[in-house]
């Protein structure tokens, strides 16, 4: 073998690794890590009695989805339209999802919740990319965990907690425009 292709020759071996890798890991989701995932979530939901839906999206081949999702509802805001017509807004309270990427892996993301017509929805927020061997048991209850305390901050959002503020400080037209007396 000539010594200038040597470096090169690691590389394509590498390459032709990942390439195998790909192939390996979504079988492994087909024969048996897209039904583990939705054992996992149905079995904790059934625990924590949280009522979320889980749903098997399959519409691309290998870029297939598990949503877990607490659904959506009405906000409880609302236009009038006129006096009998109100035209509700709808509030989609959040969703966990494992979804296989293009090479196999599974990422796991949280699309927070948000209100139809009402701002911007935050961007969803990436836990983790796992191979489909590093998907253990434990981890499907921490990313639960983790997706339940980001739909309660988003839920229980104010300013108290704001980076740079003073703990405690006060908010309010007369508080923060008077003058010191």
């Amino acid at each position: 073998m000539n010594r200038e292709y040597s470096n090169l020759r690691k590389k394509v071996v590498n390459y032709q690794e990942v390439l195998t890798n790909t192939r390996a890991y979504r079988q492994v989701w087909k024969k048996e890590l897209r039904d583990k995932i939705v054992t996992q979530l149905t079995t904790i939901n059934k625990e924590v009695e949280l009522n979320a839906k889980i749903e098997v999206k399959s519409d691309l081949e290998n870029l297939e989805a598990i949503v877990f999702s607490l659904g959506a509802v009405k906000s409880g805001m609302y236009q009038e339209v006129n006096d009998s017509i109100k035209r509700h807004m709808i509030k989609h309270n959040g969703s966990l999802i494992y979804q296989q990427l293009f090479n196999g892996k599974v990422i796991v993301i949280i699309n927070y919740p948000f209100i139809e017509n009402y701002g911007q929805p935050q961007p969803p927020k990436t836990v983790a990319i796992y191979r489909p061997e590093e998907l253990k048991e434990p981890f499907f209850v921490r990313h639960l965990e983790e997706f339940i305390t980001e739909v309660f901050n988003w839920e229980d959002y104010d300013d108290d907690e704001r980076p740079g503020a003073e703990r405690g400080q006060k908010i309010g037209f007369k508080l923060n425009f008077e003058k010191d007396k």
